[in-house]
C-alpha cells in the first residue's frame, strides 16, 4: 500500500488512459475532458499533494474543461450546416441536363455524371434535349424533374 501512496500519479495516469480509450469510442469530447482532469490529479500527485487535494484538482480541472473547452471543440469539429444526405436522396434539388425529351412517361437526363431515366410530374410540358431541369424527387431509378425557369436577361445599363 505504501508504494501506491507514493506513486498515486500512476493510478491517475491509468484512469486517464481508460477515459481516453472510452473517448475514442464515443467521440463526444466528454471523456477526453474527464481524462484531462485525471491528468491534472496526476500532476498534483507528482507534486506531493495529499489525495484529497488531488481529487479536488481533478474535479475542478475536469469541470473547467467540460464547461469551457468542450463547447469550443464541439463547435470546431462538428459540422451541423452540411447536408449529409447520401445516395439517391442527395440528388433531389440538383440540376440535370436533358439528353432525350422528357415527358410525363419517359425521358433521359444527365444527373450527377450519370444517365438517369426521367419523367415530368403530371400535367408537365415536355422538355427538349439540352434544356436544364431540376430534380424534385427520385422514385426508384427514375428522376422526377421540372424545367428550370429561364433567367431573365439583365436590363441594359445606360450610361449618361
Amino acid at each position: 500500500m505504501e508504494w501506491l501512496a507514493e506513486n498515486a500519479w500512476l493510478g491517475w495516469l491509468g484512469v486517464a488512459l481508460v477515459l481516453g480509450a472510452i473517448e475514442t469510442a464515443t467521440v463526444d469530447f466528454a471523456f477526453a475532458m474527464l481524462a484531462g482532469g485525471a491528468v491534472a490529479g496526476g500532476v498534483a500527485a507528482l507534486l506531493g499533494f495529499p489525495f484529497f487535494f488531488q481529487m479536488v484538482v481533478a474535479i475542478v480541472a475536469a469541470m473547467g474543461l467540460l464547461f469551457l473547452l468542450r463547447p469550443v471543440l464541439k463547435r470546431r469539429f462538428t459540422d451541423d450546416a452540411t447536408d449529409h444526405r447520401i445516395g439517391a436522396s442527395a440528388l433531389v434539388g440538383r440540376t440535370a441536363w436533358v439528353l432525350q425529351t422528357v415527358t410525363e412517361t419517359d425521358g433521359r437526363v444527365k444527373l450527377g455524371g450519370e444517365t438517369w431515366s426521367a419523367r415530368l410530374p403530371d400535367d408537365g410540358e415536355p422538355v427538349g434535349p439540352g434544356d436544364e431541369v431540376r430534380v424534385v424527387a427520385i422514385h426508384g431509378a427514375t428522376a422526377i424533374v421540372v424545367p428550370k425557369p429561364a433567367r431573365s436577361p439583365e436590363p441594359p445599363t445606360t450610361t449618361p
